[in-house]
């Protein structure tokens, strides 16, 4: 059984993926620092307690399993954050980026699926975005990710490495089995701070923003399923592995659904949401649909769920267990 190297295995979107990959017949190593991630979430492998900035413990552990690529999760993921902690972003993402690339050499590997974000893309003026859209990246997450991709694709030009950037938009939703699911602390996504605002004990939801150019005024996003996700990056290994070369894809559904649309459609679930508006945080573009259509011809990606109550209803389902 050929060993898959997973950086950040243990979080929300890495340990969806290596369910996916123990599932394709592969088995994943995780490599986690367990600052956000879970060890409790890494069910389908190996799991290696690290730090990518630890380039000494990459290399070791790439060498001691010898696996036949790299997905790298690995880093830090929320917008609001970088705004307000810049060098944590240019360290954990550009720096981290690097120590994994030097310990990829120095193991002798040269295949990577990365995760990238539709955060390169800032404030697009598209209706729906696609890959040759210029990148204007408007928080310290989206320029860190560019300057990955940047790094990655000048890695490519010069030497054997070869990679995939998955320039995904919203993550949503969870493991249709309830095995895993979305578990932050602090808990920074809408839909579940939304699930758990309806908890008598929890806090109200805030609305960031209710003045967008939107037809509701409220933040639009292509909410992706965390599953589809999942099968996206096995897709993107396997197009890696059968020697193709390096490519950015965007992987979403190509349908936008607003906050507001979130809280009714929660709402007509059954969940009593309570929220309230405050202002626009530093660093959010108000509108962010994906045209995934490169990653449907080239990876034949096509996603499985399509209707945002049915993504809805599976984070529901993982909430009430975990929040019960």
């Amino acid at each position: 059984m050929e060993k898959i190297f997973v950086t950040g295995g243990a979080g929300y979107i890495g340990s969806h993926t290596c369910k996916a990959l123990k599932q394709s017949g592969y088995l994943p190593v995780a490599f986690d620092n367990l600052s956000s991630g879970h060890a409790s979430f890494v069910k389908w492998g190996p799991l290696i307690v690290g730090d990518v900035l630890d380039t000494v413990a990459l290399t070791n552990a790439m060498i001691a399993h010898q696996p036949a690529a790299v997905i790298h999760f690995a880093g830090s993921a929320y917008v609001g954050e970088s705004v307000s902690q810049p060098q944590k972003y240019y360290k954990n993402n550009v720096a981290g980026a690097l120590s994994l690339t030097e310990a990829m050499h120095l193991a002798g590997l040269t295949k990577l699926v990365f995760s990238s974000t539709c955060a390169i893309y800032g404030n697009s003026s598209v209706a729906n975005i696609n890959e040759d859209d210029k990148p204007l990246p408007i928080n310290p997450y989206g320029r860190s990710k560019l300057m990955v991709e940047q790094i990655f694709n000048d890695l490519s030009s010069s030497s054997e490495f070869k990679f995939v950037a998955l320039r995904y938009f919203n993550a949503a939703g969870a493991d249709t089995e309830c095995e895993i699911g979305e578990a932050h602390d602090p808990e920074p996504h809408l839909i579940p701070l939304a699930i758990r605002s309806a908890r008598p004990d929890a806090s109200t939801l805030k609305v960031f923003g209710q003045d967008f150019p939107t037809p509701d005024g409220t933040a639009i996003r292509d909410y992706i399923h965390v599953e589809d996700l999942a099968k996206a990056h096995i897709l993107a290994l396997d197009y890696l592995l059968s020697g193709k070369n390096s490519i950015s894809l965007n992987i979403g559904t190509g349908r936008g659904t607003s906050v507001l649309e979130i809280i009714n459609c929660l709402k007509a679930l059954g969940l009593d949401v309570r929220s309230e508006v405050a202002p626009r945080r530093d660093g959010d573009p108000g509108y962010l649909v994906a045209n995934a259509d490169k990653a449907r011809k080239i990876l034949g990606w096509t996603p499985d769920f399509t209707d945002i109550k049915e993504i809805l209803k599976t984070a529901i389902k993982w909430h009430a267990k975990e929040l019960p």
